[in-house]
């Protein structure tokens, strides 16, 4: 009797060890001896640490390529968008302004500017208004960024050029309602608009590539920290000298952010109210001649030794750039002949005419751009 409860016992005993191999390996260390537990705890350890590294590897190190600011990879992968606004009194208020990583300003026709917005992540975009026609120096401006744009027709000298592009052009009457739309409360040239979700519907239409091409270098290089200009001069207000809408930047301190007015008021996106401000403002310097027609503009966006202004964190200084063709991609240099890195920020980037290159502006208190005024 005394030898069979002893074989039961050790039944019992090897069934508790057996049953903990279908268990989790936590429950396995419950039942086990101390000794047991001691082996256990270096697999537990290891483990840990293949899941940090695998974690690490999935965190992304993308930046906006407009901007140099974190974003999802998939969306810095992707070619932007461009689009032609309006910039007359007519065309106010805007939308969509605010929205852009970089907005390039030039002139048109009659001392008028017109501005293109730039947008890396556009599918979510709020209405863009109103969107007007191409010219075709801001279409060889969009291809430095590798950007679909969007514009509403187009003067006659850029028909051809815009053959090689990869564009969404309102007077295509197959993106009408479906790229294209009209504000009925606004009168026409100043009513059309398009939104992320029109824009997106387009480019399918088109079947257009929207990932950057394994080719392309990116327009700008960004610093990894923001910093000071070393060298340059103050720069409290900067103007670039246009003479109708006549804008300026004033630089905001507390923000770190140059604050754009223009027509004599603070530049402000309709759709949201916000200000422009911008953490990059450059003025380049492009030559020019006029069309046949003595009406349009032809600038030229190449040239061996453009010059121009950086302007960032309240300072101003000289840059030079360069752009072999017209439809290749541009490049700032500092004073020193090194490629311009930006600090990390949206970008403003003001067309000035070579001749009138002497009314830029730069002052170094609010009090000064008053009396220059005056």
């Amino acid at each position: 009797m005394r030898n069979m409860k002893k074989w039961i016992l050790l039944a019992a005993a090897c069934c508790i060890v057996f049953s903990g191999c279908g268990k989790s390996e936590d429950e396995v260390v419950d039942v086990l001896p101390t000794e047991q537990t001691e082996i256990v705890e270096p697999e537990e350890t290891e483990t840990e640490e293949i899941m940090t590294e695998t974690e690490e590897v999935v965190v992304s190190e993308s930046k906006n390529p407009l901007t140099g600011e974190p974003m999802d990879e998939a969306l810095a992968a992707q070619r932007p968008v461009s689009c032609m606004i309006g910039n007359t009194t007519d065309a106010m208020p805007q939308y969509g302004t605010s929205a852009a990583d970089v907005l390039i300003e030039a002139p048109a026709e009659g001392g008028l500017t017109r501005i293109m917005g730039i947008y890396q992540d556009y599918a979510n975009l709020p209405t863009i208004m109103s969107v007007r026609s191409c010219r075709h120096y801001y279409a060889y401006i969009s291809n430095e960024f590798e950007a679909i744009y969007v514009h509403y027709g187009q003067a006659i000298y850029a028909t051809e050029m815009l053959k090689s592009c990869d564009d969404l052009n309102g007077l295509d009457g197959d993106l009408e309602n479906v790229t294209f739309l009209r504000d009925k409360s606004r009168k026409s040239p100043h009513n059309a608009y398009v939104t992320g979700e029109s824009i997106v519907a387009g480019i399918k239409k088109r079947e257009y590539r929207t990932e950057h091409a394994d080719t392309y270098k990116n327009r700008f290089s960004f610093v990894d920290a923001d910093r000071t200009l070393d060298g340059g001069v103050e720069a409290a207000v900067v103007e670039p000298g246009y003479t109708v809408n006549k804008p300026w930047f004033v630089y905001n301190a507390d923000t770190g952010l140059y604050e754009r007015y223009q027509y004599k008021a603070a530049h402000v996106d309709g759709g949201n109210s916000e200000q422009l401000a911008f953490k990059n403002v450059i003025f380049q310097v492009c030559d020019y001649k006029m069309e046949p027609d003595g009406k349009y503009l032809d600038v030229k966006t190449a040239s061996y030794g453009g010059t121009g202004k950086y302007i960032s964190n309240g300072k101003a200084m000289d840059i030079t750039w360069v752009k072999e063709v017209e439809d290749g991609i541009g490049t700032y240099y500092d004073a020193n002949g090194n490629e311009l890195e930006l600090n990390p920020g949206k970008t403003c980037i003001c067309i000035v005419l070579n001749d009138a290159e002497d009314k830029i502006g730069v002052y170094a208190s609010e009090a000064d751009f008053e009396a220059s005024r005056n």
